[in-house]
């Protein structure tokens, strides 16, 4: 039917999702045919504690394959940018289910809120595996779970916005992480962390070809899982930088530096890597992303959707990698978002634009009291609305010519130019 066509690059997506399990492929087996000088290039992986501190919990940070420092919308913003809470759009409560690797799984939840320019969040992450030991005759012997968790809180604030500019947000977040190994298993190896996050987020119009209140713009930096080592060895911790651009209003490119560091002493950090990503909004109510992590010894590409809803947003992904085992339903994260609203804030902004688009009417027709009034009114409710700041400025200097002009007593200046030139 007519206006029902299905895109292109839809047909392609699905078309991956149906015909993957086919394969039934162990990537995990390329790795032996890497040979010694592959061994070389990931020399420095896998040194760090506390992987779930850098396994994302799912949402459009990991559809977008982590490319999102400079993105950082929804609440996802807890593990990229600690800054963005203070420019989110909706106050959102979130859920995670994460199927990771064979029998592994993460499950997170997630609260951010932003009243004013002041935004923060409370996050977790649980990772647990299930774990049985074998002796050298096969036969079974202890049995637990490992398990692994991570706590973050979260706040930040944005500095400078007026109407123009967004302004500035910076952020931190406090982290607390602990692995569980049963005794039974290996004794002595249970273990807890702290961290921190700070990030810095901005976002402006450059290069924009449309019309949008929304600006096109966005460049980012985070400071991520930066703490003192825990048993002598190193948190994930990293540098990253990102930016994000929209030539098009559906359309986001992305695009994240990450520079690893090792804060324990004799402990080597891993290469550099990056990531880059995009989204696409095909419906008002329906995205897609898709994005590559480009990491020594842990790439992946990603690819998710996003329905979005009223009150109720849902954001299904799936990871590819040489870990991904098609034959089972591994790398697949499911996340549900129940959004509380804006809190009054495009009411708000409505509200500003209709006593501005007043004023302005006011003023057309010579009514500039109803124009300084309205104006007054817009600035009241956002002091940073400088179209109102502008007109009400004009309005009242153009009432005070006006006052001026009818103070003048004409009839005077007339019989004084009569007297001077002798003419009636």
């Amino acid at each position: 039917m007519r206006g029902m066509r299905t895109p292109r690059f839809m047909i392609i997506l699905l078309s991956l999702f149906a015909v993957a399990p086919g394969f039934a492929v162990e990537f995990s087996d390329i790795y032996a045919s890497l040979g010694q000088s592959g061994v070389d290039r990931v020399r420095n992986t896998g040194l760090t504690v506390f992987p779930t501190l850098l396994i994302p919990a799912g949402g459009r940070f990991e559809a977008m394959g982590q490319a999102y420092t400079a993105v950082a919308s929804d609440a996802s913003f807890l593990d990229a940018n600690p800054a963005a809470s203070a420019s989110l759009s909706l106050t959102e409560l979130t859920f995670v289910h994460n199927n990771w690797i064979a029998d592994t799984s993460i499950e997170g939840v997630g609260y951010a809120r932003r009243i004013g320019d002041f935004g923060f969040g409370v996050g977790g992450k649980f990772l647990h595996v299930p774990f049985t030991e074998y002796t050298t005759t096969t036969r079974q012997g202890a049995s637990g779970r490992y398990s692994e968790g991570t706590v973050g809180v979260n706040a930040s604030y944005n500095f400078l916005r007026s109407f123009a500019f967004p302004g500035v947000s910076v952020g931190a977040t406090v982290k607390a992480a602990y692995r569980l190994i049963p005794e039974q298993i290996a004794a002595g190896q249970s273990a807890v962390g702290v961290a921190a996050d700070i990030g810095v987020l901005s976002r402006f119009d450059l290069l924009k070809g449309f019309s949008s209140r929304s600006p096109n713009f966005g460049a980012g930096l985070a400071l991520r899982n930066f703490g003192p080592p825990v048993r002598g060895e190193p948190l994930p911790s990293q540098i990253v930088t990102g930016v994000a651009y929209s030539p098009i209003r559906p359309v986001t490119v992305a695009t994240d530096l990450i520079v690893p560091v090792s804060l324990a002493p004799g402990v080597p950090a891993e290469r550099v890597g990056g990531a880059a990503g995009v989204s696409v909004r095909v419906a008002p109510f329906l995205s897609v992303q898709s994005g590559m992590l480009l990491r020594w010894g842990g790439s992946r590409f990603s690819m998710g959707a996003s329905l979005e809803l009223a009150d109720f947003s849902l954001d299904v992904n799936y990871n590819l990698d040489l870990a991904t085992q098609f034959r089972n339903l591994d790398r697949v994260s499911v996340q549900a978002r129940i959004n509380f609203g804006d809190e009054g804030r495009k009411a708000l902004r409505d509200l500003v634009d209709r006593y501005y688009l007043d004023a302005w009417r006011a003023s057309a027709i010579g009514n500039l009291n109803l124009a300084i009034e309205l104006s007054a009114r817009a600035l009241e409710l956002d002091p940073g609305f400088t179209p109102a700041e502008e007109l009400l400025a004009i309005s009242l200097l153009t009432r005070a010519l006006q006052e001026d002009l009818r103070a003048i007593d004409l009839d005077s200046i007339a019989d004084r130019l009569e007297d001077s030139t002798g003419v009636e």
